[in-house]
């Protein structure tokens, strides 16, 4: 089954997870600290990154789910990130 043009359609399992979440879990895979910093200082941090990680861009896979049955399979992001394998 084929989706109308223009329909927009996520495969995410997973939606909003925390940019700090994802920072923290990243940094204790990493055996690194973890600071929390304001927007108006991130872009010293992170140059150019500072505007990815302040989008607040959440996706839903619910349509996706309704239409087409979809569902996802695997782990989530951060079950992912802390299976190491990044990290090694």
């Amino acid at each position: 089954m084929s989706a109308p043009a223009g329909t927009r359609l996520h495969g995410v399992a997973e939606s909003g997870i925390a940019f700090k979440e994802i920072a923290e879990t990243i940094g204790r895979n990493l055996g690194l600290p973890v600071a929390s910093v304001t927007p108006d200082e991130a872009p010293a941090y992170l140059g150019f990154l500072a505007t990815f990680a302040a989008a607040d861009n959440p996706a839903s896979s619910d349509l996706t789910r309704e239409r087409y049955g979809w569902q996802p399979k695997g782990v989530g992001l951060i079950e992912d990130l802390n299976e190491g394998h990044y990290f090694a």
